[in-house]
C-alpha cells in the first residue's frame, strides 16, 4: 500500500457529526435492546443491555473529545486518513456487533464461538486505527498542505 494512495480529509467539523451519528446509534441499541427484552419474554442480558457503550464511549465521546482538545493542543491542521477512519468506525460496529450477538446468544440459552472472533476483530481493528493515525499524522499534515498549496494556485 503506497501513502500516496490515502485519501486526506482535513477534520474540521467531522468530529462533530460523527458524534451526533454516534449518539443516535447509542440511543438505536438501546431501543434494540428494550424491544429484544420484550419479544425475548422479559429475559435479559447484561451484554445486550450495555451494547450501547460501545458506540457511546468509543463513538460519541472520543470524537467529541477530538474536536474541543485536539484544536487546542497545536495549531497545526489536523487530518485524518480515510483508512483510519474506516478501520476505527469498522471496529466500533464489530464490538456493538459483538454484544448484540452474545446478547441474543445468552437470551436462547446456547452459545457461539463467533462472539470471540468478531469482538478480538474489532479490537485489533479499533487499535490499527489508533496506529494508523498517530504514525501517520505528521506526514498526512505535511500532504495535506501541499495539497491546499495546489489548491489555492489552481483557484488563481
Amino acid at each position: 500500500m503506497f501513502t500516496s494512495g490515502i485519501e486526506l480529509k482535513h477534520i474540521g467539523r467531522l468530529p462533530i457529526k460523527t458524534a451526533i451519528v454516534y449518539s443516535g446509534v447509542s440511543l438505536l441499541c438501546v431501543v434494540i435492546s428494550n424491544v429484544y427484552a420484550i419479544f425475548g419474554h422479559g429475559i435479559r442480558s447484561d451484554s445486550m443491555d450495555y451494547m450501547f457503550l460501545y458506540p457511546l464511549l468509543g463513538g460519541t465521546v472520543i470524537f467529541l473529545l477530538a474536536a474541543i482538545v485536539l484544536p487546542r493542543l497545536s495549531q497545526q491542521p489536523r487530518v485524518i486518513s480515510r483508512i483510519a477512519y474506516n478501520l476505527y468506525n469498522s471496529g466500533i460496529a464489530a464490538l456493538t456487533s459483538a454484544a448484540m450477538l452474545k446478547g441474543i446468544v445468552e437470551i436462547a440459552g446456547t452459545g457461539s464461538a463467533w462472539i470471540i472472533y468478531i469482538k478480538t476483530t474489532g479490537i485489533i481493528m479499533v487499535a490499527a486505527a489508533i496506529t494508523c493515525s498517530t504514525l501517520t499524522n505528521k506526514v498526512n499534515v505535511d500532504r495535506f498542505r501541499g495539497q491546499r498549496r495546489e489548491d489555492r494556485g489552481q483557484n488563481m
